[in-house]
């Protein structure tokens, strides 16, 4: 009998293959695949087939390209159906609500894939079910798709993005219809529907006639016009923006955000920014920089410290590729430029919008109303301002589906939420949209620029008068690579069974001592008197966060995205100890002794960041 030519000699993949190529319609992909079986490559085809994409609360992000592993148009269409049917299940009045869908400028020429295509063929499933469908007509920041959500009282909203990741990757974002990301279990829910709903629905290819429908609206005009006037609410100083003589460069890094923020600038009256002609207009190949991450500080932002040496600028703004995240960076005196972390630019917008609240309301017992809101890995600067003002501060676990969700539940209280971040440059201004929104985050630190240049003030000595005022907080966050998940369980078991001890915690890391530890991996905190975690736990990720006796704070975690143990540290001095340069090397000393004693990296074979 002769040999099957497409057989690779591994059942389980030979089938995955077959099934792939009776699904796909997509003639790129399934050239792809069927160039790798005549081939017989059969590691990569395992790489392709091995596994699906995880549905998790993030929704999916991976690389695009054929396979089940990857985004590609079949597996848009597997989402979409499974989330459809979700949807169905969730809501009776789902037909005359609908969904809405964003997407920005990422695409793949070899796969033909591309944000844009796969916005279309999730709006043709959802049209092909009765569903109406808000799909924007040109690419958009991702804040515009909850604001969306919330503003037209939708049962759900699709963001196809895969914000700064690298060019190849792309995303698929799911809000809920209280207008924030999606938390368990409805990912759970999302991920059943979808293994139910594999096979094509015989509609689903047909974006042609979906896009003709009557069910298609397009929601750019009207929501671009309702954004810019809902983020007005916080600008409180228009006749000094109107006069202000701050000069600032801003970019998009060749993604979404060029176009919007000059549209936020013009909303508060700011003279509008000097854009980096070379960055400003998407371009899915990110050509200028090496990863398209504003986070990675001085090598994005190159051409905008050239453009601000040649305009006289002194402040840049920057925008990850779909306009969520800000980046600030100041020239100092000294010539130099400075970037200022997440959790620096945190405590200047946190305290820039308790200011502003307060200059607008006169009765003191209004502040017990007021809420601000950060992640557990993020700077605790905010929990000092919130002691000394008055006003309730929580923290959340790490990402902002937690504090969109807590903050809509406290909205719905009649509370008041001004303002929540994390330390990942991401920044909730505004309880519009309840995500980080890189745009409403520029107009309102524009604003906050320009306020500061009337008192002859910089954004750096600002910075440091919170510092005085409550407290200098010193952070110091990295990460190790490790690719051996083996590794990494061995390096928190070790921590949780310390000494050889079964369920013992270390006391004390080099010349420090611990003096409490939460781990929400198992739902243990020592600050608790029954022992248990206030915050909600997960087995499926690793987290324990150590206290010390001189004000530190260290919390060790996996990253469910990249294979990274991330470690975030911080000092938390107490007003009135403004000697920065000990607080420093304190810290310093402390991030020595952690990575010494509990990452053991020569041991683990960890590589540090580059």
């Amino acid at each position: 009998m002769e040999k099957d030519p497409s057989a690779t000699g591994d059942v389980t993949l030979d089938r995955a293959v077959a099934q792939w190529l009776e699904y796909d319609r997509n003639p790129k992909t399934v050239s792809l695949v069927q160039g790798l079986v005549k081939e017989g490559a059969v590691e990569a085809l395992q790489k392709c087939f091995s596994s699906r994409m995880e549905f998790g609360t993030a929704g999916l992000r991976a690389a695009m390209g054929p396979g089940t592993s990857c985004m590609n148009d079949l597996t848009i269409i597997q989402t979409t159906q499974g989330f459809c049917r979700y949807l169905e299940q969730s809501f009776g009045n789902l037909k005359e609500r609908g969904v809405v869908i964003g997407y920005d400028a990422r695409a793949h020429p070899t796969s033909g894939g591309s944000s844009k295509r796969f916005a279309s063929l999730a709006a043709a499933i959802f049209i092909s079910q009765g569903v109406p469908v808000h799909l924007f007509s040109d690419i958009t920041p991702t804040p515009f798709v909850p604001f969306t959500v919330s503003h037209l009282g939708l049962c759900a909203g699709i963001m196809v993005t895969a914000s700064h990741n690298p060019k190849q990757d792309n995303g698929y974002k799911v809000y809920w219809e209280n207008g924030a990301q999606i938390v368990a279990p409805h990912d759970k829910g999302i991920s059943k529907a979808i293994e139910e709903s594999l096979k094509p629905w015989p509609e689903s290819w047909n974006t042609e006639e979906a896009l003709k429908s009557s069910l298609l609206q397009d929601p750019y005009q009207d929501v671009h016009t309702q954004y810019f006037t809902a983020i007005q609410k916080h600008c409180h100083h228009r006749e000094i923006n109107k006069g202000s003589e701050v000069k600032i460069v801003h970019t998009s890094v060749h993604g979404v955000g060029h176009a919007f923020v000059q549209s936020a600038f013009k909303a508060f009256d700011l003279h509008p920014p000097y854009a980096v002609e070379e960055q400003k207009d998407p371009d899915p190949e990110f050509p200028t920089v090496k990863y398209p991450n504003p986070e990675e500080g001085e090598g994005v932002l190159t051409l905008s410290f050239a453009l601000a040496e040649r305009e006289g600028a002194m402040v840049v703004f920057a925008n990850d590729p779909d306009a969520d995240r800000l980046a600030i960076a100041e020239k100092q005196k000294s010539g130099q430029w400075r970037v200022f972390s997440g959790n620096e630019l945190g405590a200047l917008l946190g305290w820039w919008m308790f200011r502003c609240w307060k200059q607008q309301n006169s009765d003191a017992a209004a502040v017990k109303n007021i809420y601000m809101l950060s992640s557990t890995v993020s700077s605790k600067i905010l929990r000092a301002i919130a002691i000394k003002e008055g006003f309730h501060f929580e923290e959340t676990l790490t990402g902002f589906k937690w504090m969109g969700n807590r903050a809509k539940e406290l909205l719905d209280q009649g509370k008041s939420v001004l303002f929540a971040f994390e330390e990942a440059i991401g920044y909730m201004c505004s309880p519009s949209v309840l995500d980080k929104d890189g745009v409403s985050a520029a107009a309102i630190a524009g604003e906050m620029s320009a306020y500061l240049a009337t008192k002859k003030t910089s954004l750096s000595q600002q910075l440091t008068a919170i510092y005085e005022e409550y407290g200098y907080h010193i952070t110091k966050n990295s990460y190790f690579i490790c690719h051996d998940q083996d590794v990494i369980h061995s390096l928190f078991e070790r921590l949780r069974n310390y000494g050889d001890q079964k369920g013992s915690y270390p006391t004390e890391c080099g010349s420090f001592t611990i003096s409490a530890v939460r781990d929400l991996t198992t739902g243990y905190d020592s600050n608790q008197p029954d022992n248990k975690a206030v915050l909600p736990t997960s087995r499926s990720s690793q987290m324990i966060t150590f206290s010390f006796s001189n004000g530190g704070v260290a919390t060790m975690r996996t990253s469910g995205t990249e294979p990274k143990i991330k470690y975030y540290t911080e000092l938390c001095a107490a007003p009135g100890n403004s000697d920065v340069t000990q607080l420093q090397k304190e810290l310093d000393d402390l991030v020595d002794a952690i990575v010494e004693n509990f990452f053991q990296p020569q041991k683990n074979n960890l590589q540090p960041k580059m």
